[in-house]
C-alpha cells in the first residue's frame, strides 16, 4: 500500500533552506559530485576514436576499406552493424544499469552509487584500453555503461538534495557544465592524436585510457563527502543527517529545525519506498511518470548526434587542415560550454520552462536553414559541394543549434526529473528517467546512419519536426519549479491545468493558510 499523500509548504518565516546561502562546503560537495559528467562527457566525447585508422584496422578494417573508396557513398560510410553494436552497448548496459541503480541510491545511498559506479566505469576503462579484439573492447565499453548508469543516476540526485532552494537549479547545472567540459576535452585529445599522430598504434589506447583520470579523482574524494540529508534519513540514519546538515549550511541556519522539518516530511512517507517501481504506476504519480520519461526522450530527439556528425562534413568541404579544424572544435566547444554558463544564471532567475521554450523555437529554425542548405550544397551520394560562403553559414548554424540545446535540453535533462518526483519515488523515478535517455540515445544511433543514408538531407526536417512537438509539449505539460521547495513540489500539480485531474486536494503539515497563499503565488508558473 502506497504512503499517504502528504503535501509539506514552506513558509519563508520558518527556518528552512530556501532561501539559504550558498556555502563554501556545498560549492566543493556539489564540484566533486558534478565531475560525474566530466566522466560521462569524456566518454560521450571519445567518438574520434572511431575515425582513428589504427583502431578501424584492428577492429572495423571494413570501414576503413569504405573510407579509402573516394567513390564510396558519403552518407554510408559508417554504416556497419558492428560498430553500432559497439557504440551501442554502452547505451544499452546504461538502461540496465540505471533501472538497477534505481534500488542501490536506495539501500547505498547517493554516495554509495557513486562510489561504486565509479568503481566499475574504471573496470571498464582498464579493459578498453587493453583490449586486443573486438569482443574486449565491447566488454570494457558495457561495463564502462554500467558505472555511468550508476553515477549519473545518483549525482542528478544528490544535488538537486544537497542544494539550498534558491541555487538548486544552478548548484545541479554543475553536472552538465562538467559533462561538456568533458565533451569539449575528449575531441581536444582526439583531434590531436589523430593530426599529429595519425598512425600511431597506441593513440586510440590513450584517448580511452585518459577517462580514468576522472573516474578516479571522483571515486576517491566521493569517500570523503556526506551523503544527503534526505538519503540519509531515508535510510534511519536521522543523527547522519544532521550532521550532514552543518557541513552544509551556514552558521545561522538552524539545522535541528531544518532536520524537523524533513523528517516530518519523511515519516509521512516511511512506507513508500518499499515498491517504488510499482508507486511509479499509480494515478497520483502519473504526471511525475510523464515527465521524467519525456523529457529524456525529447532530449535525444533534438538530432544533436546528427549535428555532431556533421561537422567534419563541412569542414572537409573548406579543405581545412588540423589546425583549423582544432581552432573550430574550440570555438564549437567553448559556445556549448559559455551557453551551459547561460543556463547557470537563467535557471533560477527565468525559469526551466522560458528556456526550454527559447531553445525550441532556435532549434527548430535552424534545423529548417540546415536542411535546406544541405539539400542544395549536397549531392544525393553526399559528396559535398559547399561554397566558403556556405559552409560558414553551415558552422554558424550548427553553434546556434548547440548553444540553444545546451542552455535548454542538454541541461534540465539532469535537473527537472529529479525536481519533480516525490521523494519516494525519487530514486526509481530518476533510474527510469535516465534508463529512458540511454534508450533512446541508444535509438537514435542506431537509426542515425541508416536514416542519413536513405533520407539524406531529409533527416534535418525530420528533427524539425520533433522539436515542433517537444516545444507544444512544454508548453502545455512542463509546469515550473522554479524556487519551490523539493517537499512541497506536489503544489505544481494541484494548480496545473491537466495534471491536477490526477492530484488529490492538498493534505498540509503546515498551516493551511500558508498552503493557500503558496499556491497562489506559484499558479501563474504552470
Amino acid at each position: 500500500m502506497g504512503a499517504k499523500q502528504v503535501i509539506v509548504i514552506y513558509d519563508e518565516g520558518n527556518s528552512h533552506n530556501s532561501e539559504g546561502k550558498l556555502t563554501a562546503p556545498v560549492v566543493i560537495i556539489s564540484i566533486v559530485v558534478a565531475s560525474v559528467g566530466l566522466m560521462f562527457g569524456y566518454e560521450t566525447g571519445s567518438y574520434g576514436v572511431k575515425t582513428m585508422q589504427p583502431f578501424l584496422k584492428k577492429f572495423f578494417p571494413r570501414i576503413l576499406r569504405k573510407l579509402s573508396n573516394s567513390n564510396a557513398d558519403q552518407y554510408c560510410v559508417f554504416d556497419s552493424s558492428k560498430l553500432q553494436a559497439y557504440s551501442s552497448s554502452f547505451y544499452i548496459a546504461g538502461i540496465f544499469s540505471a533501472l538497477l541503480a534505481g534500488r542501490l541510491t536506495t539501500s547505498a545511498g547517493r554516495k554509495g552509487a557513486l562510489i561504486i559506479g565509479g568503481m566499475v566505469y574504471l573496470i571498464g576503462v582498464s579493459l578498453q584500453t587493453v583490449a586486443v579484439n573486438l569482443e574486449m573492447l565491447v566488454f570494457g565499453r558495457i561495463l564502462i555503461g554500467f558505472g555511468i548508469g550508476f553515477a549519473s543516476q545518483a549525482a542528478p540526485m544528490y544535488l538537486v538534495e544537497m542544494a539550498p532552494t534558491k541555487w538548486r537549479g544552478a548548484i545541479a547545472t554543475g553536472f552538465p557544465l562538467f559533462f561538456e567540459i568533458g565533451v569539449f576535452t575528449a575531441k581536444w585529445i582526439n583531434n590531436y592524436l589523430i593530426h599529429v599522430y595519425p598512425n600511431s598504434s597506441n593513440g586510440w589506447r590513450i584517448a580511452l585510457g585518459l577517462s580514468a583520470l576522472p573516474a578516479t579523482v571522483m571515486t576517491v574524494l566521493s569517500f570523503f563527502i556526506p551523503d544527503t540529508p534526505s538519503s540519509l534519513i531515508q535510510r534511519g540514519k536521522v543523527q547522519e543527517a544532521l550532521k550532514s546538515l552543518n557541513q552544509v549550511r551556514s552558521v545561522d541556519v538552524d539545522t535541528e529545525n531544518e532536520l524537523k522539518y524533513l523528517v516530518t516530511y519523511y515519516e509521512a512517507m516511511r512506507n513508500a519506498s518499499e515498491k517504488p517501481y510499482q508507486m511509479l504506476l499509480e494515478k497520483k504519480y502519473r504526471p511525475q511518470l510523464v515527465l521524467a520519461m519525456a523529457i529524456p526522450a525529447f532530449r535525444q530527439l533534438v538530432g544533436m548526434h546528427l549535428i555532431g556528425n556533421f561537422g567534419p562534413l563541412v569542414l572537409r568541404s573548406l579543405g581545412a587542415g588540423w589546425k583549423q579544424v582544432f581552432l573550430t572544435s574550440f570555438i564549437h566547444g567553448t559556445v556549448v560550454i559559455l551557453s551551459v554558463l547561460v543556463a547557470t544564471y537563467l535557471i533560477d532567475r527565468i525559469g526551466r520552462k522560458m528556456l526550454l521554450l527559447e531553445a525550441g523555437v532556435q532549434i527548430f529554425v535552424s534545423l529548417v536553414i540546415m536542411g535546406i542548405l544541405m539539400a542544395v550544397q549536397t549531392s544525393q551520394n553526399g559528396v559535398t559541394s559547399f561554397s566558403v560562403q556556405s559552409a560558414v553559414v553551415a558552422l554558424v548554424i550548427r553553434s546556434s543549434i548547440n548553444a540553444a540545446f545546451s542552455w535548454s535540453w542538454g541541461t534540465i535533462v539532469w535537473i527537472l526529473p529529479s525536481e519533480v518526483l516525490s521523494l519516494e519515488v525519487r530514486a526509481a523515478g530518476q533510474g527510469l528517467s535516465l534508463a529512458f535517455n540511454f534508450a533512446f540515445q541508444f535509438l537514435v544511433i542506431q537509426t542515425m546512419f541508416p536514416m542519413l543514408c536513405n533520407f539524406k538531407s531529409g533527416v534535418f526536417f525530420f528533427y524539425a519536426g520533433w522539436s515542433v512537438i517537444m516545444t507544444l509539449f512544454v508548453i502545455f505539460f512542463v509546469p515550473e519549479t522554479k524556487r519551490i521547495p523539493l517537499e512541497s513540489m506536489d503544489i505544481i500539480w494541484r494548480n496545473h491545468w491537466y495534471w491536477k485531474r490526477y492530484v488529490h486536494g492538498p493534505n498540509t503539515l503546515l498551516n493551511p493558510e500558508i498552503d493557500r497563499q503558496f499556491s497562489s503565488s506559484h499558479k501563474s508558473v504552470n
